[in-house]
């Protein structure tokens, strides 16, 4: 059963549309009939008279007479009004079909100019006259009545109206059917938003027809949707999970180093612990502030200083702030193929990206490695910027997951760190409206190529607040 003003309201759009096809149709046809019928009558009524009017200059009106009456008992022309008219109007010859009716001949125009009409004194024909004046003032004059053609057109109408009432009923019909067919993806996904609404799960999904219409696309768009909010909230929980983790650690390590401070009395031991309890604050604080700077990036709320960013001159930049890292873990760093590029965006930002690249390569690259940056234009619209260490690499099993936040693959978890760097990359990028792209084989090392474009695209500005 079809419910809601929506369907109804397409159930009759349909069916007007059709039915109002077919009467246009119907119409037309009618007057296109019942024009040609008129044409042919006309046609025939001035042939005729002409023909009369050659027969009359050969051989007289007798000639004329006998034609006609052969004519009408052989059959040969169709019944026919014939009169003709002296000079005095006086009525020559004249012959009117048995059955036609008493017609008001005395009231056509003795000046015969084209064609002319006598109304019937007993029905609602008329006979139309088709008239020619001869050498000798003699008038001929050749009628047919217009009620042989008004009752086919009355048959006509009388089956075109059976024919629109049976149309209207399948207009109806078919409206309902066509209806019912169209919405019914709606209607499978109206049912599927109830379920939702109503328990919470998003494990249902809409059925698609395979037809590769509009609404299959909108149920395959709705079913990805899905697909994404669960994942997200699978995310969510799986982060939540790590955050709670991750803080449980630090918490419970801070109220054992303050209560051992409060039992031992010691005002040197307590400044220690306080000084710990900052330590541990400040990296719970940082945690925080890195999720919330995701958070902001992923929803296109982080506000972005877009300003000419020269790549080679951040990038040394980034270097000198790790030289010393490296140094202490006797990594060497590289800055090769620095092209003079710039791009548009926000150098804080592209500096966090920068130094958590780096950071990573540092920290995950033994002693005696090398760590390798460089720039170039990719094509007329991006350049590529490449972090490439000599480390440890990364399983292709993990490759998938680095980008998830507080994620931390087993070769990393020895390592001191929140496991949301390549997380605050990847968004970082993306509110440029760039991408990140790694290559990575255990115990070769990793590639991390970060493509940005040479300005902000117009479509990133609705997104992406300028400052």
């Amino acid at each position: 059963m079809i419910k809601g003003t929506i369907g109804i309201r397409l159930a009759f759009w349909y069916a007007g549309m059709f039915i109002g096809s077919v009467i246009i149709l119907v119409l037309l046809t009618y007057a296109l009939l019942a024009s040609s019928l008129r044409q042919r009558d006309q046609q025939l009524v001035e042939s005729t008279v002409r023909d009369y009017a050659s027969r009359y200059e050969v051989g007289g009106l007798p000639a004329l007479v006998r034609a006609v009456e052969l004519e009408q008992r052989g059959g040969q022309r169709e019944r026919l009004f014939v009169r003709v008219l002296g000079r005095g109007q006086e009525a020559l010859f004249m012959t009117m079909p048995p059955g036609w009716g008493q017609f008001d001949v005395d009231a056509l125009p003795e000046d015969p100019r084209g064609l002319s009409e006598a109304p019937a004194m007993d029905r609602s024909a008329v006979l139309e006259v088709a008239s020619a004046r001869l050498y000798d003032g003699t008038v001929i004059q050749v009628g047919k009545s217009s009620e042989a053609r008004e009752e086919l057109l009355s048959r006509f109408r009388t089956i075109v109206m059976l024919v629109t009432g049976a149309v209207i009923l399948v207009g109806l019909a078919g409206g309902l059917v066509f209806t019912r067919s169209t919405l019914q993806p709606v209607t499978a996904l109206a049912s599927v938003v109830r379920g939702i609404v109503a328990t919470g799960r998003t494990d249902s999904r809409v059925p698609v027809r395979e037809t590769g219409d509009a609404l299959d696309e909108l149920s395959r768009s709705f079913n990805a949707m899905l697909d994404r909010i669960g994942a997200l909230i699978t995310g969510m929980r799986e982060s939540l999970d790590n955050v709670a983790h991750d803080l449980r650690t630090p918490m419970a390590r801070w109220r054992g180093t303050a209560e051992r401070a409060l039992a031992s009395g010691d005002a040197g031991a307590q400044r220690e612990a306080l000084a710990d309890c900052l330590e541990e604050s400040d990296r719970i604080l940082a945690m925080l502030n890195t999720l919330m700077d995701i958070s902001e990036a992923e929803t296109g709320t982080m506000r972005l200083s877009r300003e000419s960013v020269a790549l080679p001159a951040l990038l040394r930049e980034v270097m000198d702030l790790y030289a010393d890292v490296a140094e202490d873990r006797r990594v060497s760093m590289t800055l090769e193929h620095a092209a003079d590029v710039s791009v548009e965006g926000d150098r804080d930002r592209l500096r966090q990206v920068f130094a958590n690249l780096l950071d990573n390569a540092i920290k995950y690259t033994a002693p005696g490695g090398r760590v390798t940056l460089s720039v170039e234009n990719r094509s007329a619209s991006d350049v590529a910027v490449t972090v490439a260490d000599s480390g440890i690499g990364i399983p292709s099993d993990e490759l998938p997951r680095i980008w998830d936040r507080l994620y931390r693959g087993d070769r990393s978890r020895s390592e001191r760190g929140l496991g949301l760097g390549l997380s605050l990359v990847q968004a970082f990028v993306r509110a440029h409206g760039g991408r990140v792209e790694v290559t990575s084989e255990p115990g070769a090392g990793s590639r991390f190529t970060v493509v940005l474009p040479h300005r902000l695209a117009c479509s990133l500005q609705s997104v992406v607040r300028s400052s």
